[in-house]
């Protein structure tokens, strides 16, 4: 089955909305066998709506529309679908009266329907409704020689309720019984082009499962995707191939689909009945903040220090003033006074510093914008990296963000 999306929406043109309708029915429609190969995304238009579903109608079997059945003027799917199909509208009388009933509860027994709300239970003719539980604009599914229509408001919690209990059921029943499964790899700490050449003889010998290379903020993803009639043997397909790969990449490997980083260290912090302080100057308490976002992290992360000026290095963590002086506030030297003084202080296992010029001003052409030294002090040594970044300020405090989990990650195993 070739499916296609059609989302309707000025909105969305506009980039005033961002479309994640879009990436749930896609994932939704891999778990139930359906091969989605086009989406599309159209304003609140008749004419130029009327052509996207014509052209979706000439190449795919099932179209599911996203938006455009509210009661108001620029909500035109019924009417798009109605001219397409050259099915007239008419009127579900369950759909009216489960409109009429929403205004009594709402606004009093003698309130009447708006003329512009009855739209709301106007369906092409021969349309299955679907039923809306969280919302007063019900869907419908309208069948055509071997072809089918879905409609679905475009209200995200609405659009999933329906397509979860009316849709999917359905799906899941008509199609062959093949199943797209996706694994994804999440690796820090390495290159696309670098992961890319481990991998080379893998991606060029791909078929079932497949492979592709991701990468965005500093991070790297490698989707897994197989085909089978269950899950369970789709991932017997992807299993071997995940091993294969974490036996090439230990170091950049942290974790698995929605793992996040800070997730992977709290964990392996918790296991191992180890704590951390922080000690932040140019992130301003930003990865303190990732590691804290974790549920129990209270049982790890014991204190964490925003040191922006020399005179918060010196008072809170015991920076020496002879340091600062002579080298710096962005300097290893620097970096490795933060972490093993903020580690004395609170008397944790490990001590975690950043110190950095994330900008956009206050670079020089020794200590460019972008220059970021992060330190890790335990009982047994001291590490302290030396890194440069490109970017908005925005992305140097993230990427530095990043980096520092890293280094936590791979020193507490």
């Amino acid at each position: 089955m070739r499916a296609e999306l059609i989302m309707i929406g000025t909105e969305l043109l506009l980039g005033e909305v961002v479309d994640t309708n879009a990436s749930f029915l896609a994932v939704k429609l891999a778990h139930c066998g359906v091969d989605l190969y086009y989406k599309s995304t159209v304003g609140d238009n008749l004419s130029r709506g009327k052509e996207v579903l014509e052209q979706a109608l000439r190449r795919s079997d099932l179209v599911i529309i996203s938006g455009g059945l509210g009661p108001t003027e620029d909500d035109l799917t019924r009417d798009i679908v109605s001219l397409v199909t050259k099915r007239e509208l008419v009127e579900d009388s369950g759909v009216a009266q489960d409109v009429q009933n929403w205004f009594y509860e709402r606004y009093g027994t003698q309130t009447q329907i708006p003329p512009h709300n009855r739209k709301q239970a106007l369906f092409p003719r021969g349309s299955h409704v679907l039923a809306n539980p969280v919302g007063t604009a019900p869907g419908f599914w309208l069948d055509l020689d071997g072809q089918s229509i879905i409609a679905l408001p475009g209200v995200p919690h609405e659009l999933k309720t329906i397509f979860s209990t009316s849709v999917e059921p359905v799906l899941l029943s008509q199609t062959s019984g093949q199943r797209l499964v996706t694994r994804n790899l999440n690796f820090v700490g390495i290159g696309e082009s670098r992961l890319e050449e481990i991998l080379q003889d893998l991606l060029a010998k791909q078929s079932n499962p497949t492979m592709a290379l991701y990468a965005s903020g500093g991070k790297v993803r490698v989707r897994l995707t197989a085909k089978a009639s269950s899950q369970a043997d789709a991932l017997s397909l992807i299993e071997p191939l995940t091993d294969e790969i974490q036996a090439r990449t230990k170091g950049y490997l942290y974790g698995l689909d929605g793992q996040t980083l800070e997730e992977v260290v709290g964990r392996q912090l918790m296991e191992g009945g180890l704590t951390v302080a922080l000690a932040e100057s140019c992130t301003g308490g930003l990865v303190s903040h990732l590691l804290t976002n974790v549920p129990g992290s209270s049982s790890y992360f014991q204190r964490g220090y925003v040191v922006y000026s020399n005179l918060a290095k010196q008072e809170d963590l015991g920076v020496p003033a002879d340091t600062l002086r002579k080298f710096g506030a962005v300097s290893p030297e620097t970096a490795k006074a933060m972490s093993e003084g903020v580690r004395l202080e609170v008397g944790t296992d490990f001590g975690l510093a950043l110190t950095g010029i994330a900008g956009p001003g206050g670079g020089s052409p020794e200590k460019p914008v972008g220059l970021v030294y992060i330190s890790l002090a335990s009982s047994s040594d001291t590490i302290v990296q030396r890194h440069l970044w490109r970017g908005t300020r925005e992305q140097i405090k993230n990427r530095s963000a990043l980096a520092a989990l890293q280094l936590l990650w791979q020193n507490s195993q």
